[in-house]
This record gives structure tokens, sequence and C-alpha cells, in this order.
């Protein structure tokens, strides 16, 4: 059993205000995020300017912070909000949702290239590439924080988590942390100059996000609240399946459409 290291959750403490690893962890995601997606723009000539390039990320933060706090409120802890409104907005406390996150990104996406005029699905394979990096960092951030821990084993790299008890547990946020940020990059990476469609890279990630998603789900403890919902499977499970098939139907649809050059 491996000791967890117990960091700080912040960098910096003065009096009530604290610099956290964990906002420095997504804007770290957001930059690596911005710097590569820049350089994509500037290689492939595409009309997007610099100024636009930063409101489209202005959306995708605005969009996933909102998204993911709705999204864990309504898939996550639905009866105790509507019983408290008041804590929807108490981000404070936690409680972010990355498939509600990822259905805010996409509405935001969708109003910027609506505003802007700008190819939705050319952009969006641009940004969903750099993706995984923003994902690693906030798993770490996870791992940090001690939050989002796994079940209890007996593996040789098994932790104990300060609110796990005092048990051996998977330390899920580092899988998820690997799979879903190096592994998951190299992937879309290596596919975003071998598609012919524009938005076969965003299918392509919700596909296998989703299958990562949903296999990593078995080693990491389920919500409290919630239990399993279905048999063994998680409610990460089933957005995890409906991400799958959306994926899935969203490539076969894209691919009937003309190539990315017409």
């Amino acid at each position: 059993m491996l000791n967890f290291p117990h960091i700080k959750p912040y960098i910096v403490k003065i009096g009530p205000l604290q610099v956290r690893w964990y906002g420095l962890m997504y804007l770290a995601g957001f930059a690596a995020s911005y710097y590569l997606v820049k350089k994509q723009i500037i290689r492939k000539k595409l009309n997007i300017t610099g100024e636009d390039l930063e409101s489209l990320y202005f959306y995708i933060v605005l969009g996933l912070i909102l998204g993911a706090r709705l999204g864990y409120v309504v898939f996550y802890n639905l009866p105790y909000y509507l019983s408290n409104p008041l804590d929807i907005f108490a981000v404070w406390h936690g409680g972010m949702s990355f498939h509600g996150g990822l259905i805010g990104v996409i509405a935001a996406g969708i109003i910027f290239s609506a505003r802007k005029g700008i190819r939705l699905l050319q952009i969006g394979d641009l940004v969903t590439a750099t993706a995984p990096i923003g994902l690693m960092c906030g798993r770490i951030g996870n791992f940090i924080n001690g939050e989002l821990y796994g079940r209890v084993t007996s593996v040789p790299w098994a932790m104990v988590f300060p609110g796990g008890g005092n048990v051996p547990r998977h330390p899920s946020q580092l899988y998820e942390a690997f799979f879903e940020g190096p592994v998951l990059f190299v992937i879309l990476w290596f596919m975003k100059d071998r598609v012919r469609h524009d938005g076969m890279v965003v299918g392509l990630f919700l596909v296998f996000y989703g299958i990562i998603r949903f296999i990593i789900e078995f080693f990491r403890e389920p919500d409290a609240q919630l239990g399993l919902i279905i048999g063994p499977f998680s409610m990460g499970q089933l957005l995890s399946t409906a991400m799958i098939i959306g994926g899935g139907a969203f490539m076969v649809i894209i691919k009937r459409r003309s190539p990315a050059n017409n």
C-alpha cells in the first residue's frame, strides 16, 4: 500500500483567500489548449483571428463552469438542490459534473459559432483534440484534493484517502488522469489531420472518452447519495453510455455529409 501524499489543497493562503491547486490545474489545461489551438490555426491558415479565439475560450470557460455545476445538480443530487436551491450557487462546497460541463461547452460553442459566423465543427475539432490536457490536469487536481477516490481494494498501489475511511482504495483519479489525458490525447492528435470530415474528432472524443470513463467507473467509488443506479452500473457509466451512442451516431451522420474541403 502506498501513502497518500497529503498535499495541501492550496498553494497560497491569505486569510480566507486561497490559491488552490485545483484551480491552477484547470488554468494550466486551458492555457495549453489555447496555445496548441492557436498553433493549429496558424499552420492551417484558418480565417480565425486572435480576438475570435480569445472570445471562444471565454465562451468555453463560462459554458464549462455553468454546465458542470448544473449537470451535477441535475444528474447527481437533484432532490437535495430542489429543497435547498440557494446551495446551487455554493460551488465552493464542490460538486461538478464532467458530462454537464461537456453539454455546457457544446452549447457555448454553438452560440459562439452562430454569433461569429465561424464553422462550428472545424473549430470544435481543433479544441477537442486538446481537451485531454485539461482532463488530465483536472484529475490531478482531484487527486491532490483527495476527492473522487476509488473503491476499496488490496492492490499494492492502493491508498488510504483522508475522506475515504481507514481502508485502502484505488487511486482512480490517477487512472483517469492517464487514460483521459495522454492516452486519449495521442489518439485524437494522431487522427486530427487524417480525418476527411469536420466534426469527426469531436465524435471520436465522445466515443473514446465514453469508453475510458465507463471502464474506470468500475474502479471509482460511486457517489454516496446515488450509489449504483442499475445493477453494477453508476450514473457516470449511464452518462458515458449515452456519450458513446451519441458520438457514434454523430460520426455516421458526419460521414454521410460532404468532406471538410467541400
